[in-house]
């Protein structure tokens, strides 16, 4: 393998890290609840940096600062509605999320709460969530899988089959053996690797290219519309963007941090903690992207791995401006970005099977230690899957993620946001709005309409079905009357 010894060695130590972890995690898992929601133990930093590292992906560290990197400051609408969409989910369902969930039979996962909630004797409504959840994450965890197998391959200099195993074994290893409290552990170490990671760089870019107004001339002088961030943009094409911010409201691997959290006074300051690191994290990006311009105008005899493939930006001013000992460390912010979504993608896949499919309709009365052993399977069986879809490197898999945050927020958005404020919502009409939503995206991303993304028309259409639908009848008196008490609780602590 063509690699420096300090970077391999930083990766070794990490990964290590990381499962020893969740062999630590390991000895505080006792039942199901500590395996899918760790016993709803999370304190405010770990249930913050925990969604935060959940929610940001490969995509932080390369995606988004290989757009800017081609084409300026455009390329941050999608920033900006990410952080006002996480932060609207912070305010108005994370701390109601947590108090509904326990009110509505201690639910575990989505689908349990959907069941719960509205009374679905039929299990029809678990059904359709669950399978929601599983055909979407799996296509996730592929991606996921592909970018640290990218990772590797670039890197170490690995073959891609290599590199596949490589990246994903790690993940499935501390997922496996440590479940949520390994997930939320590790995702804080993560969390803080990548905030450095995203700190750090730009600094050292911008002395390194003479400082702020030195940089700002050479990016000027590469082309003056860097700076427009109406450069090349529609309104349909800044709101498509922006509309990104309303998956926030239906991601399941988001939404299980707030469910995990020990109580709803912990959310104010999680909230705080996990807004400030998110801004800083994507100013991180956007300033390596954007400053990464003047830094290769400057140094075009080092600038052939970026022109090749923009998403390298990050990793080529890490090789270039570092020590390889601080180089490996920043590298392993990639890998961080990575193994914190994929960890808790198969988790939440391994959470929907256990819960809502082998102890619903198959083992009512299985033992808790059962119902744990049957979820380490689960995610072997996701990972596996994944992997499989991913074994082909020419596969687009990384181009379905929009797809996929789509389909979970226009299908469960809608739903877990109206179902925490307004008690009038009936079974019927969360079953309308799960369907409307997800063939509306499924529809809209078929046919391109407008080329507005499919997440907007999506997200409206099921509201609107929610509410009309749950308009023809009523909600039960025991619906009610549940929602009402944990209404109070949550307004008495807040």
């Amino acid at each position: 393998m063509s690699v420096s010894n300090p970077t391999l060695i930083t990766f070794v130590i990490y990964i290590a890290a990381m499962v020893l972890i969740g062999f630590m995690a390991y000895r505080s898992t006792n039942n199901l609840s500590d395996y899918i929601l760790g016993g709803r133990s999370l304190g405010s930093v770990v249930t913050a940096l925990s969604a935060g590292a959940s929610d940001m992906s490969g995509w932080l560290l390369m995606g988004l600062p290989g757009a800017i990197y081609m084409s300026g400051l455009s390329e941050s609408w999608i920033a900006i509605g990410l952080i006002v969409g996480a932060y609207l989910n912070w305010l108005f369902v994370a701390g109601r999320l947590r108090v509904q969930t326990e009110h509505n039979g201690d639910a575990l996962t989505l689908p349990d709460y959907f069941s719960s909630r509205f009374e679905d004797k039929s299990g029809l409504l678990r059904i359709i969530s669950a399978v929601v959840i599983l055909v979407f994450f799996t296509i996730y965890c592929a991606s996921g899988i592909v970018a640290g197998a990218r990772l590797f391959e670039s890197t170490f200099g690995m073959s891609y089959e290599t590199a596949l195993w490589a990246g994903a074994a790690a993940t499935i290893a501390y997922t496996f053996v440590g479940g949520f409290l390994a997930v939320s552990w590790t995702d804080t170490v993560q969390a803080t690797l990548m905030i450095f990671a995203l700190i750090l760089t730009p600094i050292i870019v911008l002395l390194a290219t003479g400082g702020v107004d030195t940089t700002f001339l050479a990016i000027e002088a590469k082309n003056p519309d860097n700076f427009n961030m109406l450069k090349n943009t529609t309104f349909i094409g800044i709101i498509s963007l922006m509309g990104w911010g309303l998956g926030y409201f239906g991601q399941p691997h988001i939404l299980a941090r707030f469910m995990a959290a020990d109580s709803v006074k912990s959310i104010a300051s999680a909230r705080r903690i996990s807004m400030t690191w998110m801004i800083l994290c994507l100013a991180g990006t956007v300033a390596v992207g954007f400053f990464g311009i003047a830094y290769f105008s400057a140094h075009p005899e080092v600038a052939g791995p970026v022109n090749e493939n923009h998403e390298r930006v990050f990793i080529e001013l890490a090789k270039l401006l570092f020590n390889p000992w601080i180089a490996g460390v920043l590298l392993s912010a990639i890998l961080a970005a990575v193994m914190s979504t994929l960890s808790c993608q198969l988790l939440v896949c391994s959470s929907a099977l256990t819960e809502d499919f082998y102890k619903t309709f198959l083992r009512k009365n299985a033992s808790q230690l059962e119902l744990v052993w049957v979820g380490r399977l689960m995610v072997l069986v996701v990972a596996l899957i994944a992997i499989a879809m991913a074994a082909n490197p020419e596969n687009r898999v990384l181009g379905l993620v929009s797809y996929a945050w789509a389909g979970f927020g226009a299908a469960f958005g809608p739903v877990v946001l109206i179902s925490v404020i307004w008690k009038g919502m009936t079974r019927n009409g969360a079953l309308a709005g799960i369907l409307v939503g997800a063939i509306t995206v499924i529809v809209w991303k078929h046919f391109e309409l407008l080329g507005l993304y499919e997440i907007i028309p999506g997200f409206i259409f099921a509201s609107l079905a929610i509410y009309f639908v749950s308009k023809m009848g009523a909600p039960t008196a025991g619906m009610v009357e549940r929602f009402d008490a944990a209404e109070k609780d949550y307004n008495l602590n807040k």
